[in-house]
């Protein structure tokens, strides 16, 4: 058996509270690109307005995928990969980079769907937060940064065997990067000041934001970002072939839906 099993079935109401939930959080990651003089808002306070919106948005979105899309087995599944996740993500983190959850993530969103994919990687990283005493406003960002990992797998086209193998590293590489970027973007304007060449300029356009932006992240967060990025590669490339089987046994025996 190859390809995506729905252990999430969307239905019409749950795609469109995704669909919001993505769209809010690409919002809550990209505000910097559009806060402009005289909204009102000042730099610090618009992550924290996200910080304070989001997690009432995924409380919502993760129980309506997790609540009326799912059957106990896939509970069962859901609880038990995020427990994994929350227990290996320690064992790595704040060591260059190094962060071995991601490639759980992508190989859940890969085997049982988008949406199980989006709900497996805001309930690790909240799990994990818990655990580890990494509360804070940074927390919702996370979850909703997973989530589009678990997600983008779940959506990644039909492969078999090596081919799959790869399309998952690939994807594996480019969204250790994404989730770098993302929670860079939200938190640099007031991360580092305004009084350098590489601060954030409320007064300037989008693009001349954007520049500067990328030259402060490859200055501060690239090796962070290649090393999540590697680790996750290479996780993928040894562990994914036997435990996408072992899943897709699961899923058969659970009788998911595949498509």
């Amino acid at each position: 058996m190859t390809g995506t099993t729905d252990a999430v079935r969307l239905s019409r109401r749950a795609a469109a509270m995704l669909v919001v939930a993505c769209l809010l959080g690409l919002a809550a990651f990209a505000w910097p690109l559009f806060l402009r003089p005289g909204s009102g808002i000042e730099p610090i306070q618009a992550p924290l307005l996200f910080a304070a919106v989001l997690p009432l948005v995924l409380a919502v979105v993760v129980s309506e995928l997790a609540g009326n899309g799912m059957d106990v087995k896939g509970l069962a599944l859901l609880g038990v990969l995020s427990a994994v996740g929350a227990i290996l993500r320690p064992l790595g983190a704040g060591t260059a980079g190094l962060e071995p959850i991601f490639f759980l993530l992508i190989i859940g969103g890969r085997v049982f769907g988008p949406g199980f994919g989006f709900a497996q990687g805001a309930i690790t990283l909240f799990t994990s937060a818990m655990l580890t005493a990494g509360v804070g406003p940074w927390l919702p960002h996370q979850m909703v940064a997973a989530g589009f990992v678990g997600l983008g797998a779940g959506l990644l086209p039909k492969a078999t065997g090596r081919a799959e193998v790869a399309v998952l590293a690939a994807w594996g590489f480019v969204s250790a990067f994404a989730f770098g970027w993302l929670m860079d973007f939200a938190f640099w304007p007031f991360g580092i000041g305004n009084a350098t060449q590489l601060s954030f300029n409320r007064w300037a356009t989008p693009l001349e934001n954007l520049h500067v932006f990328v030259i402060y992240n490859l200055v501060t967060s690239m090796g962070w970002n290649l090393g999540r990025a590697l680790t996750s590669v290479v996780l993928v490339v040894l562990i994914a072939p036997g435990l996408l089987h072992v899943l897709r046994r699961a899923a058969r025996r659970a009788a998911f839906t595949p498509r």
